[in-house]
């Protein structure tokens, strides 16, 4: 199970002709409620604000079941959001019959229904998430240091930069003092650390 945005890299995963493990992909409904808030920002849209409010109401029984064990988070998901997914399978259905295919609105809705099996993987598990906004908030800094990249004056420079970057990262992710691995690592290598056991400096291997 992998929880992933609308990115349509993520389809590769689960090509028929892929060789590996089976993956199943839980699509992020904050990415479908996105694009039906964009439209209601354009003015009155009855049928986009009906469809952030039904999303809403799913993201208030999360709010509820939040923090309860995975097993009670699955059957509150089947008692009471499972019936409204239901609901909205046929809503979704009725208004992409009517919706103009070119629209934004139309788009919105193809978006919703293109990835709709995803979007209802969070029912099945109880240690899937609706949405993947808490790997988002984790990832916003690389992507911000990304950005920056683009300021570093020279590619050899933003490369070595880059590379700094994943190891700080790479070291907060394995609860690691970001400032004291570097140092301890170059330390090692200036003292003639091997360098067939790399694997020794290693973020995860260096405790």
């Amino acid at each position: 199970m992998l929880q992933v945005d609308g990115h349509a890299g993520y389809i590769r995963l689960i090509a028929p002709d892929r060789v590996g493990s089976d993956i199943r992909l839980a699509y992020c409904w904050a990415h479908a409620r996105r694009k039906l808030v964009e439209i209601t920002r354009t003015g009155s849209t009855p049928i986009a604000e009906e469809g952030v409010k039904r999303i809403s109401e799913l993201y208030r029984i999360e709010a509820e079941l939040r923090g309860l064990p995975a097993d009670a988070r699955l059957a509150g998901r089947q008692e009471r959001s499972a019936p409204m997914i239901a609901d909205m399978r046929t809503w979704l259905t009725q208004h992409r019959s009517r919706a103009a295919g070119k629209s934004p609105l139309g788009g919105a809705l193809a978006h919703i229904a293109k990835y709709w099996d995803g979007l209802c993987v969070f029912l099945t598990d109880g240690r899937i998430e609706i949405d993947n906004n808490i790997v988002e908030r984790t990832i916003r800094p690389i992507a911000l240091n990304r950005k920056n990249a683009l300021f570093a004056g020279h590619d050899v420079g933003a490369e070595n930069w880059a590379t700094i970057a994943s190891l700080i990262e790479t070291c907060k992710l394995n609860s690691i003092d970001p400032q004291l691995y570097p140092a301890r690592t170059i330390t090692a290598i200036v003292n003639g650390h091997n360098q067939r056991q790399i694997e020794g400096l290693l973020p995860w291997n260096a405790v």
